[in-house]
């Protein structure tokens, strides 16, 4: 069994946000100035530790060292790509693989096939956030590029994740890869992608599809699929303003086996600490938009009820074959999304002694 935590690597400046917003805006400055918008409204949540700078080894090695302590067994890392152009890579590239431990501590990659640029902080109410100029196009030669530059640099380490024998690698938004691509364009290019690396002798590709759509569940294998999951698994999108974490949890965990059914693949359950954007969107009050990142919010999350939906995962989790018991947790630190696994001002360690916990073992002191 194991529980991975992925990571936004967003937490430094970048010189695309620099001209956006201003020289060294980071999503910290978000994090910090969020008010409370509703009655009991937890905000603004802020880092025990301290905002921190994701490129700095020191600062990962203390997040890596505690997780291990409390039963996270690996990372998986955001990686930004469109077309060759990459954001936020020195939090992996610098921070992590600089660090002490970044070089036996498991890790994988997800392509965050969005660009976190002209969207943050939200002030406009009648824009849409998702801009299209946002959205990471890509066709087949793209995609086999994208997949042999991150073989020939991180599948090859020694401590790169595996499920089986294969490089585990995730698609988040996999539902926006079959609207550039079409079913056809999806299966050429991940059979393409396989054959080159066969051809260069890189290691077999484990690839996973995070939140599709229902109405590809069933088209996910025959393009070439091995395993689905989900990034933030908790709100109702759609939903009421206010969500109530229990019953979110709950009703998500109820989805786990019909997805598997329907996908005919491995489901790797994704369980989240929680979900308020409300740091990603100026305060409209009491006219707020009805959609992300002012609406929905999740209360009533605390680490007892996280831990109560982590047990339930890793129990999913157990009845699959010894390769595919993988449970994700979203997130590690996403701090603007209010899900996080680093401690935090209001319970401090617990988020983590809540995995230490749920996996039957003792947290340190």
């Amino acid at each position: 069994m194991r529980v991975l935590a992925y990571v936004y690597p967003g937490w430094h400046p970048i010189e695309e946000r620099d001209r956006a917003f201003y020289p060294g805006f980071t999503e910290w400055d978000l994090v910090a100035d969020c008010r409370p918008r509703f009655e009991n409204h937890w905000q603004p949540r802020r880092p025990l530790w301290g905002p921190y700078d994701d490129r700095d080894p020191m600062a990962v090695t203390r997040r890596v060292e505690a997780c291990r302590e409390h039963g996270v067994d690996g990372w998986v890392y955001g990686f930004f790509w469109c077309r060759g152009k990459r954001v936020f890579q020195d939090a992996l590239d610098h921070g992590f693989l600089g660090s002490a431990v970044g070089s036996e501590y498991p890790f994988a990659l997800m392509w965050a096939n969005r660009m976190p640029r002209r969207v943050l902080p939200v002030r406009r109410a009648d824009l849409p956030v998702i801009d299209e100029a946002r959205r990471v196009s890509s066709d087949i030669d793209d995609f086999v590029r994208l997949l042999q530059y991150v073989a020939e640099r991180y599948f090859v380490r020694q401590n790169y994740l595996r499920v089986g024998d294969a490089a585990y690698f995730s698609v988040f938004d996999t539902t926006f890869l079959w609207r550039e691509l079409g079913s056809d364009g999806v299966a050429v290019a991940i059979a393409r992608a396989r054959e080159m690396l066969v051809a260069r002798g890189l290691p077999k590709l484990h690839l996973a599809a995070i939140d599709p759509q229902p109405e590809l569940f069933e088209q996910l294998r025959p393009a070439g699929f091995d395993s689905v999951t989900h990034y933030v698994h908790l709100p109702d999108w759609k939903g009421p303003f206010l969500q109530d974490y229990a019953e979110r949890a709950s009703a998500r965990a109820d989805e786990w086996a019909p997805v598997a059914a329907r996908s005919a693949l491995p489901y790797h359950p994704s369980v989240a600490t929680g979900w308020d954007a409300s740091p990603r969107g100026a305060d409209f009050g009491s006219k707020r938009p009805d959609r992300y990142p002012w609406s929905p919010v999740v209360v009533g999350g605390n680490p007892s009820r996280f831990r109560a939906a982590l047990e339930r995962a890793l129990a999913f989790a157990q009845r699959s074959p010894e390769a595919e018991r993988v449970v994700f947790v979203a997130s590690l630190n996403e701090w603007s999304e209010g899900h996080y696994l680093e401690p935090d001002e209001r319970y401090g360690l617990q988020w983590l002694q809540a995995v230490a916990a749920a996996r039957g073992r003792t947290p340190p002191e």
